[in-house]
Order: C-alpha cells, then structure tokens, then sequence
C-alpha cells in the first residue's frame, strides 16, 4: 500500500508541475500540444516497443484483455440506454457519451499508473491495443456515417496501422513472440526515449488542466454525469466482477484490472468529438471530470485491493 501511495505522490506531483508551468505560460501557449505531440509519435512508441519486446505475452494478452474490453463494453450500451431514453441525443453525441464512459486514457495517465503503481507497463498495452484497433475504428465508423451519411472504408480500416504507437506495440510483440535476438546497443537509444514518456506525458497533461472551466449550465450536464459515473465507478465495479468471480483473479492481477478499468476517459475522445463536431463538450467535460474523481477513486482501490 505504501508503494503505492507513492506512486500516486510521484504521478501527482510532475502533473502539478505541469499545470504550474502552463499557468506561468512556461514554454509559450502551445507547450502541452507539443509535448504531447513528442510523447505520442515519439518517446510513447519507444517505451511500449521495449516494454513488449522484452515482456511476457502470456500476462500481456491472458484474461486482463477479456476483463478490459467487456467492461468497456457494458458501460457503453448502459450510457447508449440511457441517452436514448433520457436524453434523446442523436447517434453521433450518444456515441461520444459512450465512448467517454468506457474508453479509458491507457496513454496519459495508463502508462504512469502502470509504471508507477503497477509495477509494470506491459499491463496496459493490452487495452491500448483493443481500445485503437477494435474500439476506435468502430466508433470512427458510426461517426462518419452520423456525419456524411456514408464511411470511408479504407480511412477507418487503417487508422489503427498509421498510429506509431500501434505499430511500435506489434513490432515489440514480434520480437518477443519470436525471441528473435536484439543487441543491447539497439534497445539502448529506444531505452532512453522511452524514459522520458511518462514524465512529457504528465507535464503536458498538467498544462492540459489550466483554465477548464467544466459543468457550466446549458452543455448537458446530465450527460456529462451519467458518462462520468459510468466510467469512475461503473467501469471499475464491472471489472472487479468479472476479474475475480468469471476468470478467479486475485492478489496483483486483479488489483491491476481493477486499477486499469479505473482510469478516467481518454483525450481520444475529446479528438475525436472535435473532429466531428459532435459532443465536444460532453466529451471535454467528462474528461477532465473523470481525471479529478479518478484519484480518490484509484486511492479507495489500492486501500481495498492492494497487495501488501
């Protein structure tokens, strides 16, 4: 529990920085952009092909996938349910509400939680690479179809393999499948890039939090509650069900798909919503939300589930 504890300290502490350094306007307006720009085509790649090169693939793809995706899943045709019912949104803001309430930030926040609490960053490519190859597309497609009346097939069909995180991870996996023998001298260079992921991911995401003003009257903000709840504490809750009493985990696995379910909602979605044009606020709201609630809720987990 103390470790992990610590973790959190760690990972609270450079998003503190950041959000400071974005309030002093350190590196001009445009800093969170580019360090996150650096960290997604750049040090995110390097540190998950040498994670999965060297990772074991029966932890990466066992039931942590399973758990991850049919979460995700449940939460998201509860929030489609509901808006239906309740809200009577169109097609592509009931999908942004449920994306928002099951695509977690594996990036962001995913990596440094793995890495810092978890013990382990092979923990979350998994649901990294659910979430950009199955979930994405499928989302991409119902929103360009809300949009244009029609898809572009061969857009969303090779979204997944134009994101370098992607192809980092499948490279990674190869390597590892097939123990095929890699020099010190090359993992080297990739090793010290990947070092400085997670501390540009907090920082930018930091600088990310100056000046949200969420849950203002008139932008949904029923919307923005169910798809908050549904993610902070529905998303979790499903998971523990289904770590502990459909595949019998305990101890450390389930803490980590309990942790994982956890995470708040993606920035993915606020792209894709601002692509679109389509619940944008709904999509930037229950992200910052869910990143607010997601710390007492992370820190009530390691209390009841933490290994000692």
């Amino acid at each position: 529990m103390g470790g992990v504890l610590v973790g959190f300290g760690i990972i609270g502490f450079v998003i503190l920085v950041g959000y400071i350094a974005g309030r002093l306007k350190i590196g001009g307006p445009d800093a969170g952009y580019t360090l996150n720009r650096i960290a997604f085509f750049v040090t995110n790649p390097a540190l998950l092909f040498t994670v999965l090169a060297h990772a074991d693939l029966h932890v990466v793809f066992s039931s942590f996938i399973l758990v991850a995706g049919i979460a995700a899943v449940a939460v998201a045709l509860v929030y489609v349910l509901v808006a239906r019912l309740w809200f009577k949104s169109s097609a592509s803001e009931t999908t942004i509400g449920a994306m928002a309430s099951g695509y977690v930030n594996a990036n962001n926040i995913g990596i440094p939680v793995a890495v810092y609490v978890l013990g382990d960053a092979q923990y979350v490519a998994p649901i990294l690479l659910l979430q950009l190859i199955v979930f994405a597309p499928i989302a991409l497609g119902v929103l360009d179809v809300a949009d244009r009346g029609s898809a572009s097939f061969r857009t969303i069909a090779t979204q997944p393999f134009r994101n370098p995180m992607i192809i980092a991870s499948v490279i990674g996996v190869i390597v590892a499948a097939t123990g095929l023998p890699v020099p010190d001298e090359v993992y080297a260079p990739f090793e010290l890039l990947g070092g400085a992921a997670v501390p540009l991911i907090l920082l930018a995401f930091g600088m990310s939090l100056n000046g949200q003003r969420p849950f203002q009257a008139g932008t949904g903000r029923k919307a923005v509650l169910v798809s908050s709840l549904l993610k902070s504490v529905g998303m979790p809750v499903v998971a523990y069900l289904l770590a502990h009493f459909a595949f019998g985990m305990s101890g450390a696995p389930l803490f980590a798909a309990v942790v994982l379910a956890a995470l708040p909602s993606a920035q993915n979605v606020f792209n894709f919503a601002s692509r679109y044009g389509r619940g944008v606020v709904l999509a930037r709201d229950t992200v910052l939300l869910t990143t607010i609630a997601s710390v007492p809720v992370l820190l009530v987990i390691a209390a009841l589930l933490a290994p000692l």
